[in-house]
């Protein structure tokens, strides 16, 4: 049995010293180039909006080139589906499809055509609408690590993961890229892996037609996965035309910030608004501005495990900062005796002290030290942990970050559960 129990989060900011009102102020430093240009990399953009896909929306010349395209595909084809969906059906399902294929060219009608040919084509000869009842031996141990769906974003949008780290080690890069049989075979999985997203997409108007993509750079052996992220690419701007709402690169080391300043002035406004790049350290931060903690992986500062799926929707959790020079007790009151409480906590980036208590109600009771204070190193994942009460009492979770001078953001979530012994 679940019980929810009233809580309190208690701020303790750190007291500090009264400085002279003669102090000098902060010169202002000079930038160097290349903070310059990391800083310019990754000035915000208006964030993309995803297109509501209703036809009364369109401009007339936009309506005038989807009812083109209908026409054209009806005379140079019989019949013709995508995803299940019937192109010529004359539903709105189709008009979503084509509508991608059209602003992908800028509704041309003639390359959109074109494009929306050879994607046919593609997806017959390589096997695309069955991909997903495939079995590839030997990429169990990617799922979840390379490339894998996981939760959704704030706006319902399907979230896939992307990191290539692992294939720093020579081993696995030529077990998985040895060869070019192997590599065709990688293309599949990881088609198969987008197919899962594009499965849940709604294909309907005001609906959630895109993914969201976020790409971890860290260890990323650039020159050896050359061939293969060439191949993805192309062969998903070639086939998956405006599926991906929103790209979010993370753990992006320095030098891909000056590349991205540098071709940045030649991607239009459209592409850019898409994009979204943090730097190492700046993962969590930047991800809860999209994604919910609870569906954001636990190695990038959310409290979402593999093993989570099995219990069904993750229990949403709340977010909380913990600002510099700040200690937050998050209190957990009206716990029973006998009840047994879990609960999980992350901080972004942590460099903090964590520790855990439960203060009994009852006068002369002592304080039970349930985690010792202890400093959570960076990299540290959330923190899961339960203790049953043997009276009645309150759980305090407490985060100091007295030492530092940054911002963090943090989520916890927990459920009690009342012992099933029922006295009389």
């Amino acid at each position: 049995m679940d019980s929810s129990s009233p809580i309190s989060v208690q701020k303790v900011l750190k007291s500090q010293e009264s400085a002279p009102e003669s102090s000098p102020k902060p010169q202002p430093f000079k930038k160097s180039l290349v903070t310059s240009l990391m800083e310019a990399a990754t000035l915000s953009t208006p964030s993309f909006k995803e297109d509501s896909y209703f036809t009364s929306h369109l401009k007339p010349s936009e309506k005038k080139a989807l009812q083109e395209l209908k026409d054209k595909l009806q005379a140079s084809s019989s019949s013709s589906s995508m995803w299940g969906i019937p192109l010529l059906g004359g539903d709105e399902k189709a008009d979503v499809i084509l509508l991608k294929f059209l602003r992908a060219r800028d509704f041309k009608v003639s390359d959109s055509l074109h494009m929306l040919e050879k994607c046919l084509s593609w997806r017959k000869e390589f096997g695309a609408d069955t991909i997903l009842e495939e079995e590839f031996l030997g990429f169990k141990e990617l799922e979840g690590i390379v490339a894998y769906m996981n939760g959704y974003d704030r706006e319902g949008h399907p979230v896939c993961y992307n990191a290539y780290g692992v294939f720093k080690d020579k081993e696995m890069y030529e077990r998985i890229f040895g060869d070019e049989e192997k590599l065709k075979k990688f293309l599949r999985w990881r088609v198969q892996v987008l197919e899962r997203g594009i499965e849940q997409l709604h294909f309907k108007p005001g609906g959630i037609n895109s993914i969201i993509q976020v790409t971890d750079l860290k260890d990323m052996p650039k020159r050896e996965l050359r061939v293969a992220s060439n191949q993805i690419l192309s062969l998903f701007q070639d086939n998956y035309p405006e599926m991906v709402a929103r790209k979010i690169f993370i753990n992006v080391p320095w030098y891909f910030s000056v590349l991205y300043s540098m071709f940045s002035p030649f991607l239009t406004q459209r592409t850019k608004s898409k994009f979204v790049i943090s730097k190492e350290g700046n993962v969590a931060e930047t991800l809860y501005k999209f994604i919910r903690p609870e569906d954001i992986p636990v190695q990038y500062g959310g409290l979402s495990r593999t093993t989570d799926l099995q219990n069904g929707p993750p229990k949403p959790a709340s977010e909380f900062t913990v600002k510099g020079g700040e200690k937050v007790n998050i209190q957990i009151e009206g716990i029973e005796g006998g009840a047994t409480i879990t609960w999980d906590i992350v901080v972004g980036g942590w460099e903090l002290e964590y520790s855990a208590e439960f203060v009994p109600n009852g006068e002369g009771s002592y304080t039970i030290a349930v985690e010792k204070p202890r400093k959570i190193a960076a990299n540290e994942e959330a923190i899961h942990n339960s203790f049953t009460s043997k009276e009645a009492g309150k759980m305090v979770l407490s985060v100091d970050n007295t030492t530092s001078r940054k911002r963090k953001v943090a989520a916890y979530r927990y459920v009690v559960r009342k012992s099933a012994t029922i006295s009389a």
